[in-house]
């Protein structure tokens, strides 16, 4: 049965360290943002946003029906995907996530998670999608990680936020919290704590996988 958590990919930073867009690496024979995909394909998700921004007509060009779901969802291994454009990725991926957040169905949660950092195995993935608090945070060995789940009734709050200002951040927001209020979640896949962030740190995972 499909889940009605929304997942959220943010993919709309320069990539300056790695020289490359992200979500365009090569991996085993396709792109590394459509392997994200793949992945939350596999589980009870059925709705995807991704929020591009810097080099977003990269991604239209190597992914034409990317532009496609600009206007309407596109059908991917079942889920279906929006692409949401940031104006200004200048100011952070913060900026990025509320663009998306401003045009979703308030009443979803939505499952967040970063272009750089690889998703996780089905089973563990289905377990953050099934907690329920207003926000939901795997950990590795004590790390705290992603994809983050977040309740409607706690992202609602992130839209009006200045983003010049010093809390424009989803660190310094989840610190506000009373404890209560976030689960934690072990896991044992370490892909949690990953920050594919330069072309070292690419080459490390590729050879691991």
């Amino acid at each position: 049965m499909k889940n009605k958590t929304t997942f959220v990919l943010l993919a709309g930073g320069k990539s300056e360290r790695m020289g490359v867009d992200k979500g365009l690496l090569k991996y085993q024979q396709t792109f590394w943002i459509l392997e994200q995909l793949y992945r939350v394909s596999k589980t009870s998700i059925s709705e995807v946003y991704i929020g591009l921004g810097f080099n977003y007509q990269h991604y239209f060009e190597a992914i034409p029906w990317l532009e496609n779901a600009l206007l309407n969802p596109v059908s991917f291994n079942s889920i279906n995907i929006r692409v949401v454009i940031n104006k200004h990725p200048e100011l952070g991926s913060f900026s990025t996530l509320q663009t998306i957040l401003k045009i979703l169905n308030s009443t979803s949660s939505i499952l967040l998670n970063h272009i750089d950092i690889p998703i996780l195995n089905t089973r563990e993935l289905e377990q953050i999608i099934d907690t329920q608090n207003l926000v939901v945070i795997p950990t590795y060995n004590t790390e705290r990680g992603h994809p983050v789940k977040l309740h409607p009734s706690f992202w609602r709050t992130l839209i009006p936020i200045n983003l010049k200002s010093k809390n424009a951040r989803l660190d310094y927001q989840l610190k506000n919290l009373p404890a209560k209020d976030i689960s934690f979640i072990k896991v044992n896949d370490c892909s949690i704590i990953q920050n594919l962030n330069t072309k070292k740190e690419w080459i490390s995972f590729l050879n691991k996988k």
